[in-house]
């Protein structure tokens, strides 16, 4: 395929997943079930953070979180008492555990306490066409306060050369302003022009497959070169072709 050709097939690939039945099965579903910003925030960042194997595990441990929370997790996170703290303890989805999910709360009601909330934070450190330093810096000022180290394996640093798929993928649901419903477009100070594709496996190969991506690993590198050919295609909204790459991975095996 040429670019136009190439370009052509995306969009209407776009056109068949970008639709209000993605929801259904995936994760992007925690944030839907709130109306307030900030509990949309905090759902959608916790079920970002485990967004990790299987996906209808994801899930329903997204559930589960945003149940031990009493389902009001911004009141939660802001009011909690130690006893409230108690009831995480046997939370675990893969290697996060009721300790990190019990340090990433306080975290949270550091960045909402003392820094203005997670849009703030994140709108920070913004560079041209890239989100990817304000992660890092989001990740410094998440862990300033006393935290078990394990739990900071949990978000990724885009300066130590991760691809950080899992919060690329929380910016895509808060940044893009979209008219099918599936992201959120509640944060209107990062503009969807700097964001980055969520890099997986299945995402990675079918870049692979289609010549937007030369290098094998799915790290900070890959995610660069991937940024630079999806801009391309669309300078404006170049991560609607998450919706593309990863549809034709996970539906179509393609």
């Amino acid at each position: 395929m040429n670019k136009t050709e190439l370009k052509e097939f995306l969009d209407e690939k776009v056109n068949q997943y970008n639709t209000f039945d993605f929801i259904e099965s995936d994760p992007v579903q925690i944030p839907h079930l709130f109306a307030q910003k900030e509990d949309i925030e905090i759902a959608g960042f916790l079920s970002a953070t485990i967004a990790w194997g299987n996906r209808k595990m994801i899930i329903k441990n997204s559930h589960q979180m945003m149940d031990l929370m009493g389902n009001t997790p911004y009141d939660f996170v802001m009011s909690h008492s130690d006893l409230d703290l108690e009831r995480l303890e046997n939370f675990v989805h893969r290697t996060f555990n009721g300790n990190d999910f019990t340090g990433f709360i306080k975290g949270l009601k550091h960045i909402y306490q003392n820094h203005n909330g997670l849009e703030s934070v994140f709108a920070k450190n913004l560079e041209a066409n890239s989100t990817q330093k304000s992660i890092s810096e989001f990740k410094k000022i998440f862990f300033e306060i006393p935290h078990q180290s394990r739990t900071q394996k949990h978000i990724s640093d885009p300066m130590n050369g991760s691809a950080a798929k899992r919060i690329n993928m929380m910016l895509r649901w808060f940044c893009r302003q979209d008219t099918k419903g599936v992201d959120l477009g509640i944060w209107k100070n990062i503009s969807p022009s700097a964001l980055s594709c969520p890099l997986d496996v299945h995402s990675g190969n079918v870049a692979r497959k289609l010549g937007l991506l030369t290098r094998k690993q799915n790290d900070g590198k890959a995610l660069a070169e991937l940024d630079i050919k999806l801009r391309e295609l669309d300078a404006n909204d170049p991560v609607k072709y998450d919706f593309a790459l990863f549809g034709l991975g996970v539906f179509e095996g393609f």
